[in-house]
């Protein structure tokens, strides 16, 4: 037989594409449209439906950047179309290859009941069915002329993404607005052939089985008439019945679909327009529940349900009806889908307490998943924070990204910091937003990597990242394929089924240990380093506001802010989203964010200063406030009182030029290029800087990735660098203590302080930089004479090593990776740290030097800032100031309190008495992150502390006040079920492994 595959495929495309699919509407007759453009930001919905619209016609301009516009449609339904389906078909001006990317609107019946949400590949309302002619026909709908601002030409600077840069000319021109009979046996027709065809192109060319669809489809082409696909569409369904009547093989891969829309809860749209996005999309979805027993939709992120719920009633009532059916699914339990790599400790705690309890407040449910499918990277210290809240498994996607280096399994255990397994999922269809096609079914598939001990594998399905959801097409698709010989069978499913069956067939996974690191997007470390910043204070700000505030509850009667806390926590959780704390949004999203982290800082000042207050009483003794969890200054921790004299600092010239700073601890030569040449270690006899070398060395790098501006850096940055070396002014500083060194290059400035605290060992660094770079990345180096093959990197609740060194590909495209306050490093007896009060991105390298003593030469060196065009071209322009300290001498005990220290300063007040900790621990291996009042209001303290050196720990935690009870919880301050530890009056024993995470609530007597 001759082979006449590419003539079938080629007529089919044809005929599908300019015959059969214009033929699923018939019939139309145009609606009448008028409009009224909200002057400014969105209004009220009863604001929208009552002004006083204009007429507009089908192919006018309209939609300025970020606007609203109300349009109004009506029109009555032909006589003659009684007992047949009607559609409304609506379309804005849409681009079907950008759904969740450009316009979108929410359809209103004139009462103001949402309908259902309009995108580029969901355009219809359906108006009756059957109707009965004459219906008269009123909807509105709220537009929203977002703008495009991931073009077909993508990562091009555009001041699009602000709306006080955007302009106002009309971006959309309004396409249709129509009535149309709709033909269910042609759609029905078209889901045909698309499935079989899709189906067709995966098969094996030589098996019998794409033959046998072949000649069915060419069958079905012969039996359409051309001219009346209308009436001859029943007819060629005929023809396919038989093909899509023959089961999936027994060995078949099986897929749950799971009904999903990614929602980015801000990237290129600001966060009040995610609001109006989770509405459409949730309107969209509850209504496709509504038509379609089957199917199974899936939402994370209980921001975005709370956001229903405050700003979209009528919508919420019909989203908790559909979870009370078991048919819209909370997931995940966090309250966003944040980063993971740059939360800290307790925010990274806090997204799973406040996204569990929101689902178990509202509905009484409680997932066992986090679901975090975009998210770039995961840190290894999640695994145990995911079991703490009381979940046992994962889902991600976007490690499939990676470009380096395939990851070897779908399904897995993976293990933390601490020894805790989680039951991890990566759907092998690579994509959070499936859309049923038979390539990526196929894709799925082939690629399962767990082939022969596992056959489950989850498809998220449904538009995403601007939103949208799973379209009606998906859905039937997705019943042609329950069964269907050479294609992957298809079932909705919730995740937790999924991970039900995944973990029964799969009782023994194999095991990834550490981090999961994207080999991508390794730049969102350092972009927008403000909201970075913003971030690291509000953190730090809360814990010292849930500290003080409980210790003078508990002491003075203080009225705990509970409600406060509660706001301000969920804004902060909100921001960690993993376009927001990673640098990768709009200017609007980070303009936003930097104005909402000083009302959050200043609140949180306020909340301190009257706790503080409340605790010292009025006087006027010199107080210092140590919110630290080690004590300094002679003063404890969580304590306040006066502080203790520590010895001084000397500034002298260096004959070569330049200066000394010394402390009796450290010795520190300044050359005449403001470069730290030297910083001795009196006591170990050693120095720190390498040979031939100088430290505090800022180092400028082209920074033009391959794609994604804001989220990557290449490896090929490094090829060129710029040691910044000239020096406008190196003078010592007025204090005695610091010398100041002030650097010009480009358009930019930066005047670094080197000081040295008394008493103390570590050299402080401040640095502001007056960036107005672009395409450039700064840099601080430290190389240090050390020989270490890894180093530690602080994460949530401990820390963990990289190696130094580049043996292998997965090791190599470690190139930039996340700390959180301190990179260490270490030989036997003798190490360094490097931390840092609000930065993330690091890189660590090595060399041997070749003269000399042929030692190694060990360099740390911080990200400072970045500066990318896309998607904000004024990417971090202006005024940054960072704090570091470099730390000889360092083990990790050493650097685990620097860390903390450099992040918690001091406080200094005027009062009548010394503060007593609420809590104390006897061990500084113990490490308390949070001391508050539970939650639910009964006074009980809560205490959280882990193991931070990565050892046994043996410690007494005693509270200052009388104890009647102390428990064991969960972070939700639920009884965990462990039994509660040893306890002698008000202390109690503690037994911790390495880095284990425990929080106890102890009832008051």
């Amino acid at each position: 037989m001759h082979d006449d595959r590419s003539l079938v495929e080629a007529r089919l495309r044809r005929v599908l594409d300019e015959r059969i699919r214009p033929a699923v509407y018939p019939e139309s007759v145009p609606l009448d449209v008028a409009v009224w453009h909200a002057p400014g930001e969105p209004v009220p919905v009863a604001e929208g439906l009552a002004a006083e619209p204009e007429p507009i016609a089908v192919g006018a301009r309209w939609g300025a950047p970020w606007g609203t516009s109300w349009f109004r449609v009506t029109g009555t339904v032909p006589e003659e179309w009684a007992g047949r389906t009607v559609e409304a078909l609506l379309d804005l001006g849409f681009d079907e290859n950008m759904p969740g990317f450009q316009c979108e609107g929410l359809v209103y019946r004139p009462d103001g009941t949402p309908v259902k949400g309009l995108n580029p590949r969901n355009q219809w309302v359906r108006v009756g069915a059957p109707v009965a002619g004459g219906e008269e026909v009123r909807l509105h709908v709220e537009a929203a002329s977002n703008p495009v601002i991931l073009d077909y030409h993508p990562f091009r600077p555009t001041w699009l993404g602000d709306k006080d840069t955007a302009g106002h000319e009309p971006q959309y021109t309004l396409t249709r607005m129509d009535l149309a009979v709709f033909d269910e046996t042609v759609w029905q027709l078209v889901t045909d052939l698309e499935v079989l065809g899709e189906l067709m192109a995966e098969l094996p060319a030589d098996g019998a089985r794409r033959y046998e669809i072949l000649r069915a489809v060419e069958r079905a082409l012969d039996a359409v008439d051309l001219q009346d696909v209308n009436g001859t569409a029943e007819r060629a369904r005929s023809c396919l019945a038989g093909v899509l009547a023959v089961p999936a093989a027994p060995s078949a891969h099986r897929i749950s679909a799971v009904g999903h829309a990614h929602i980015d809860s801000a990237w290129l749209w600001p966060l009040r327009e995610t609001v109006r996005k989770v509405a459409r999309t949730t309107a969209n979805m509850t209504a496709l529940i509504e038509e379609e027993p089957e199917f199974v939709f899936a939402m994370s992120q209980a921001q975005q349900w709370a956001w229903v719920k405050e700003h979209r009633p009528e919508v919420w009532a019909r989203v908790k009806k559909a979870v009370a059916e078991g048919r819209f699914v909370p997931a995940g339990g966090m309250w966003v889908e944040s980063d993971t790599n740059m939360p800290g400790s307790e925010a990274m705690a806090r997204q799973f307490v406040h996204g569990k309890r929101f689902f178990l407040d509202e509905f009484g449910i409680e997932n066992d998943e986090a679901w975090l499918p975009d998210t770039f990277g995961f840190a290894a210290g999640l695994p145990q924070i995911i079991r703490a809240a009381g979940s046992t498994r994962l889902l991600t996607q976007k490690i499939s990204w990676s470009r380096t280096n395939k990851f070897p399994h779908h399904t897995f255990q993976w293990e933390g910091i601490d020894g805790t397994r989680i039951f991890t999922h990566f759907p092998p269809v690579d994509t959070y937003n499936c859309s049923m096609k038979g390539s990526e079914l196929a894709h799925a598939a082939r690629n399962f990597k767990d082939k022969g001990r596992a056959r489950h594998s989850l498809a998220p399905t449904g538009w995403g990242d601007g939103g949208g959801g799973t379209t009606r097409e998906m859905v039937a698709k997705a019943a042609r394929l329950r069964s269907l010989e050479g294609s992957p069978t298809v079932v909705w499913e919730t995740p937790a089924d999924f991970f039900a069956k995944a973990e029964a067939e799969y009782p023994d996974p194999p095991v990834w240990v550490g981090e999961l690191y994207l080999e991508l997007h390794r730049a969102t470390l350092t972009s927008q380093a403000k909201t970075k910043q913003g971030n690291r204070r509000s953190e730090h700000l809360l814990r010292e506001a849930e500290l003080w505030a409980a210790t003078a509850a508990v002491r003075a009667g203080f009225a705990y802010p509970y409600e406060e806390l509660d706001r301000i926590w969920k804004t902060v959780l909100l921001h960690q989203f993993h376009d927001i704390l990673p640098g990768s949004s709009i200017a609007w999203v980070h303009r936003e964010a930097r104005a909402t982290y000083q009302r959050i800082a200043a609140e949180l000042d306020g909340i301190i200063d009257a706790a503080q207050r409340a605790s010292a009483g009025e006087g006027d003794r010199p107080l210092l406030f140590n919110a630290a969890p080690h004590g300094r200054s002679g003063v404890p921790a969580g304590g306040a009182g006066p502080e203790q004299p520590t010895g001084e600092v000397t500034v002298s010239d260096r004959p070569d030029g330049g200066h000394v700073l010394a402390n009796g601890i450290l010795r520190v030569e300044i050359d005449a290029r403001g470069l730290v040449v030297s910083v001795y270690d009196l006591d170990a006899d050693r120095e720190t800087v390498a040979p031939g070398t100088a430290a505090n060395l800022l180092q400028l790098h082209p920074d033009f990735p391959n794609q994604w501006d804001a989220w990557d850096v290449d490896a090929f940055y490094r090829n060129a660098v710029t040691d910044l070396t000239d020096t406008d002014e190196l003078t010592a500083g007025e204090d005695g203590r610091s010398v100041r060194v002030v650097r010009s290059f480009g358009s930019s400035r930066v005047t670094q302080v080197l000081s040295l605290p008394p008493g103390e060992r570590r050299l402080l660094i401040d640095t502001e930089a007056d960036w107005h770079e672009t395409e450039k990345f700064l840099k601080l180096a430290f190389p240090l004479d050390l020989h270490a093959e890894r180093y530690a990197s602080e994460t949530q609740f401990g820390h963990f090593h990289r190696p130094t060194h580049t043996n292998t590909s997965w090791e190599a495209a470690k190139f930039e990776a996340c700390n959180h306050r301190f990179v260490q490093l270490e030989e036997p007896g003798w190490g360094v740290a490097v931390v840092n009060d609000s930065t993330y991105g690091h890189d660590v390298t090595r060399s041997v030097r070749t003269d000399g003593d042929r030692g190694t030469t060990t360099t740390v060196r911080v990200s400072l800032l970045r500066a990318p065009r896309f998607p904000d071209p004024e990417t971090d322009q202006g005024i940054h100031r960072f704090r570091h300290a470099l730390v000889p001498g360092a083990g990790i005990a050493d650097a685990v309190r620097e860390g903390w220290r450099i992040n918690l300063p001091e406080r200094r007040i005027l009062g009548a008495r010394d503060v007593a900790p609420l809590v104390t621990v006897d061990d500084d291996a113990v490490v308390v992150t949070a001391v508050k009042l539970a939650d639910d209001g009964s006074g009980d303290v809560v205490v959280r502390f882990h193991e931070a050196h990565g050892g046994r720990a043996r410690a007494t935690l005693t509270a200052g006040f009388e104890v009647a009870d102390v428990t064991v919880t969960d972070l939700l301050e639920r009884p965990s079920g462990a039994p509660a530890p040893d306890r002698a009056g008000d202390a109690v024993s503690l037994r911790l492994r390495p880095f284990e995470l425990v929080t106890l609530r102890f009832r008051r007597a």
